[in-house]
């Protein structure tokens, strides 16, 4: 490494520091944002979502199925209780509970008789992972409660032995273990993903602004004359090192201070974060020397970036998206370390079934490569120019 080139560094540290808005961006900033959302899903696991109930029997049994909501965590199905349908309607609309429950007249009668009731539920999926919890619970309160009294009817009716009255109850039995996060912890499922996506966007940004820092202060031939690929490398450098170590400490504070599972390779995966900065600030520098005005540059780059969490593949599959949403995802280098991180957390993966991910965030060099010639070529206008004069 030439001295030239480490001078270059040096003053590319310097000015980083001096540089308030730069140096909050790379720093503090950037903390605060992953804080926060790390605090925002921090319970990870929903509780007492409120559900309204309307008990139009009010029995023995109708309160006993009410109980067996109730004792499900995700629910709170004993703080709002409605007279009839309209008002939980009304209740429903308005955001106060996020399901409604109705329970209908003869209820017991019903069940005593062998016949079927029918227990209508309305829950708000607006909110899918709220809609989704609820529409659990309630499923398997409603399972428990049914296996119950079958039970006992099977018991009063002939089968003195409890297993067998289980066993007449639920004929067939089901059981569903999670292969990954089995906790059905929606923080791990959540800010894993968002925040390598919010990442993305403060690599792209602090670029952008650090080459129109440059711009607004030397102008970007001024900057350039000198040596100008090693000035751009010299630039880059800080940059790639500082949004690397906010990766490693990603790592280290989820999967050694939260104790998430860590199946695979954690070095390789840090080395796919390095890859996917790098990818990054390629792309981020290549749209600001194709505009060359940090305005217009920032306004493409956060159009470019900020839909990352739609096309990552977790909230949404990648199956189901369209060809322009494929196309997106592809030139998205994060959407590409998003499969790694999850085939070496959660699969435990070999490396060599990542190798083709690798292989896409290499050819973001492309863009690197075309910024290299757009800077030898401001390096050549002002060395003509001071010919000239």
């Amino acid at each position: 490494m030439s001295s030239l080139f480490v001078s270059m560094v040096g003053r590319e540290w310097r000015q980083l520091f001096q540089d308030p808005w730069l140096f909050s961006l790379v720093t503090w900033i950037p903390a605060v944002i992953y804080f926060t959302i790390w605090s925002i899903f921090s319970a990870g696991i929903a509780r007492d979502l409120p559900i309204g109930i309307v008990d139009l029997d009010k029995s023995r049994i109708s309160r006993a199925l009410i109980r067996h909501y109730d004792a499900s965590p995700a629910l709170d199905a004993t703080s709002h209780n409605y007279l009839d349908v309209q008002q939980g309607s009304k209740a429903l609309r308005a955001g106060i509970i996020n399901g409604l429950v109705v329970i209908p007249k003869g209820l017991e009668k019903q069940t005593i008789l062998g016949q079927p009731p029918q227990v209508t539920v309305f829950v708000n999926n607006q909110f899918l992972l709220i809609g989704k919890n609820i529409n659990s619970a309630l499923l398997q309160a409603h399972g428990t409660f049914t296996a119950g009294v079958e039970v006992v009817k099977n018991l009063s009716s002939g089968s003195p032995v409890l297993s067998q009255a289980i066993s007449y109850s639920i004929p067939i039995g089901s059981q569903v273990t999670p292969l990954f996060n089995v906790s059905t912890n929606y923080s791990q499922f959540l800010v894993s993903a968002i925040l390598p996506a919010i990442w993305q966007i403060m690599i792209v940004a602090a670029t952008v602004l650090a080459l129109g820092a440059e711009n607004r202060r030397h102008g970007i031939q001024g900057w350039l004359k000198d040596a100008p690929v090693s000035a751009l490398l010299a630039k880059f450098t800080p940059l790639i090192l500082i949004f690397w170590l906010h990766g490693l400490v990603f790592l280290w504070v989820m999967y050694s201070l939260f104790h998430w599972p860590m199946n695979g390779s954690v070095v390789f995966l840090a080395l796919t974060q390095l890859i996917t900065v790098c990818a990054s600030v390629s792309a981020a520098s290549a749209v600001f020397f194709l505009t060359q005005d940090t305005t217009r540059s920032i306004s493409m780059v956060a159009a470019y970036s900020a839909p990352g969490l739609a096309f990552l593949g977790i909230t949404f599959p990648v199956t189901d998206m369209t060809l322009p949403a494929k196309i997106w995802r592809s030139l998205l280098p994060v959407s590409h370390y998003i499969e790694v991180q999850i085939a070496q957390l959660n699969y435990g993966l070999p490396i060599i079934e990542n190798i083709p991910q690798i292989q896409h965030l290499t050819l973001f060099i492309l863009p690197l490569l075309f910024t290299i010639h757009k800077v030898k070529k401001a390096g050549q206008m002002a060395n003509n120019t001071e010919v000239i004069l």
